[in-house]
């Protein structure tokens, strides 16, 4: 390769390479491994999937994938199950009780003292007023923790989607930076810099590729959000309104408010254990993003979040770093014998030695095999790239001079030879400006530190809170069964009774 080589491939073979950072197929979106025994193992679930007639997912944590999502929302069958259970019963109670009972009332006073309900009053209403207190405060404990959920789902949510805008900024950085070489070279080397428009176009389709991305994912997470806390705050609000209507009736004896009561709780109560089978999913979902996050940090070239991450997670990445390091190192190196060369004719030209700085390019690379990225290792006098134009401007014989004058003043370096130093040495210090983008692209700092973050301040909070909304909607749920079967067996005991407002014993006969 020929000196001026160097300063063409490096500005290629790091563009080369950007066009393949960005790919959202360099990735495989999936588990490492597939599970074994245990419904989470590392690397992969074992879980039932409802679409392939209940065979085990065995794959890893993958939005993409509707078998995940599937065997995922499979984790709340208690919730569901129960809920179809207590719709069949309720049917199955209103079909018994119009056979048993074809006269208009919905209850027969011989069949309350058969069941030993026409005595026990204050035994049955005082069981009403402590189910209705813990349906209450457990409505209560539901909106708290469906409002910190909420809170901290929305955290969650804007630092990921924040660290990918910051992953794009890097790109509108590598972007620009290329696009000021490509105007450099564009007098130089039309070729390639053609060859630099059309990577930076292709660069500019992923960015644009990514903005779609962030905002659908952005909008889409919202409106998932919205719903869960609009749906949990609906049923809930109403079935406390009812709930606390219910006592209300009783006291005033409407028996057929009452019988309305008991029907539109029943249908809530569904809902509530629907809910209920919601919320376990949630907080199982949650606990697979967790250890997703973490499972990244860990070993970010074998996960499973592309979607998400713009960055280079192939096994290659440490291989290209180290090729462009090669490739800049050698250019240097190039540019330093070259450079050495122009300051000892200088000096037997003027016999002089007075030259600022030690006439040394900053070499930012160490040696082979690695060529890692050190910029520490040059000193103070070091010439740094971009500055190289100053150095050369000493040497240079512009074209107003005259060639004796040029000679006689040392200024042998003519000026189309100076002016293409001037843009290749920009071009190599705009690669040097934008490598440590690059490298934290290759090795996905932005996104690992994010996920660090998000796996020690906030996983182990999102999850306990996502935890203790599914616990009391359990609770509810079972209160309300429990509350839904006395107000069925306290409308049998008054049915036909006749009470005095506000009582709670029926009058005499």
């Amino acid at each position: 390769m020929s000196k001026t080589d160097y300063g063409v491939a490096a500005p290629l073979m790091l563009l080369l390479v950007l066009t393949s950072l960005v790919s959202p197929n360099s990735v495989v979106f999936g588990s490492r491994v597939p599970a074994g025994d245990g419904d989470h193992e590392r690397g992969g679930f074992k879980r039932p999937d409802p679409l392939r007639h209940f065979k085990y997912y065995k794959g890893g944590y993958d939005v993409r994938n509707k078998h995940y999502w599937a065997s995922t929302a499979f984790t709340g069958v208690h919730g569901f199950v129960i809920a179809g259970i207590w719709v069949l019963s309720g049917l199955g109670l209103g079909i018994f009780v119009r056979l048993k009972n074809p006269r208009p009332g919905p209850f027969s006073n011989t069949q309350s003292e058969y069941l030993h309900l026409d005595r026990n009053y204050v035994v049955l209403f005082l069981l009403v007023v402590l189910f209705t207190i813990l349906a209450i405060v457990a409505t209560g404990f539901i909106l708290v923790e469906n409002q910190n959920s909420l809170k901290r789902t929305r955290k969650l949510k804007n630092t990921i989607l924040k660290a990918c805008e910051n992953v794009s900024n890097s790109i509108v950085n590598v972007i620009d930076a290329m696009t000021a070489v490509e105007k450099l070279l564009l007098k130089y080397d039309e070729d390639m810099s053609l060859r630099l428009d059309a990577t930076i176009n292709k660069l500019g389709n992923e960015w644009q590729n990514i903005q779609n991305f962030v905002q659908k994912s952005g909008h889409s997470i919202e409106d998932a959000i919205q719903a869960s806390n609009i749906t949990h705050h609906v049923v809930v609000n109403i079935n406390l309104i009812f709930v606390a209507a219910a006592i209300v009736l009783l006291l005033f004896h409407w028996h057929p408010g009452f019988i309305t009561i008991i029907l539109l709780c029943w249908i809530l109560t569904t809902l509530c254990w629907v809910l209920t089978g919601f919320d376990f999913f949630l907080y199982t979902f949650a606990e697979d993003s967790c250890s997703a996050f973490d499972d990244f940090v860990q070993n970010p070239q074998n996960n499973s979040l592309s979607p998400l991450l713009t960055c280079i997670s192939s096994s290659h990445s440490d291989e290209i770093l180290s090729r462009i390091g090669h490739t800049l190192h050698s250019f240097i190196a190039q540019m330093n014998t070259k450079i050495q060369q122009i300051y000892l004719a200088f000096r037997l030209h003027k016999q002089e030695d007075d030259l600022f700085g030690s006439m040394r390019i900053c070499d930012p690379f160490t040696a082979e095999p690695n060529y890692t990225y050190v910029p520490e290792t040059c000193t103070q006098d070091d010439i740094q790239i971009g500055d190289l134009p100053n150095v050369l401007l000493k040497f240079t014989c512009f074209s107003e001079n005259s060639a004796r004058a040029c000679r006689r003043h040392g200024k042998f370096i003519p000026q189309k030879y100076y002016n293409k130093a001037r843009a290749y040495s920009h071009s190599v210090q705009g690669m040097l400006d934008i490598y440590p983008e690059l490298q934290s692209l290759t090795k996905c700092t932005t996104v690992k530190n994010t996920f660090s973050d998000v796996v020690k301040n906030q996983c182990k909070s999102y999850k306990f809170s996502i935890r203790l909304l599914w616990s009391w909607m359990l609770s509810l749920s079972i209160f309300m069964v429990v509350l839904v079967f006395i107000w069925v067996a306290k409308a049998w005991q008054d049915d036909g009774r006749c009470f005095s407002r506000w009582s709670i014993v029926p009058n005499p006969r």
